[in-house]
């Protein structure tokens, strides 16, 4: 079925690409305003764009025609923290989605404990098994009450018990136990059953073609 998604409503068009574009990772933002005041909430429109430089971006929409506290807060201050989100916060999560009004402190509503982070002004969730520590860079404005923010990673904390070889950088992934987000309608899924597909070389590839060739004309004659 062939989808004009210029021609689709917003709700409809949302439900559609929500659907398609999974599973998606949830950035879990602390973030503080210029008073000092926390904020946090979960966005599934998320993700890391860059290595290196190392950037993150979030898609940010507003609420009833004025910035959300985290966007708002991000731009502020030139700080930000995205916490990872475990099977085992899910509640806790779901709790700092609840719309707040921007004198409520969602962490101490979600009974969330925070620890200082190293380098930024907003704390980091105490349980989650990753916080990476971001700087605001830019932001792009889409129209339609949505923007892109983009940010720089700049410290990562991660839980020692999934770090495999720090030097390398390599992670126990499925030790993380991270939850990401399905289509609309409170559905998430679980990173806990991956599994390795070894990408293939040019090179091994192109002699596997060549034999497989060699060996077809072969049968023919």
């Amino acid at each position: 079925m062939l989808f004009d998604i210029a021609a689709m409503a917003a709700k409809p068009r949302y439900n559609l690409l929500a659907s398609l574009i999974v599973p998606r990772p949830i950035a879990w933002v602390t973030s503080s305003d210029a008073r000092g005041r926390l904020n946090a909430a979960p966005f599934s429109l998320f993700n890391m764009m860059s290595g290196t430089p190392p950037v993150v971006v979030l898609g940010i929409g507003n609420r009833a025609g004025r910035p959300k506290d985290s966007a708002r807060n991000i731009i502020e201050t030139g700080d930000f923290v995205i916490n990872l989100v475990s099977e085992e916060l899910l509640e806790a999560m779901n709790v700092t989605a609840i719309e707040f009004t921007e004198d409520i402190d969602e962490l101490a509503e979600a009974g969330l404990a925070t620890i200082p982070s190293h380098a930024v002004g907003p704390p980091r969730i105490a349980r989650s098994p990753v916080a990476l520590e971001c700087t605001y860079t830019r932001s792009v404005e889409l129209g339609q009450d949505r923007k892109l923010l983009i940010g720089e990673i700049i410290y990562a904390h991660v839980k020692d018990d999934v770090i495999l070889n720090p030097d390398r950088g390599h992670i126990d992934a499925a030790r993380m136990n991270l939850v990401g987000r399905m289509h609309g309608g409170g559905w998430y899924t679980t990173t806990t059953t991956p599994f390795r597909l070894t990408r293939i070389p040019a090179e091994g590839w192109c002699q596997t073609q060549s034999s497989s060739g060699n060996q077809d004309s072969g049968s023919l004659r």
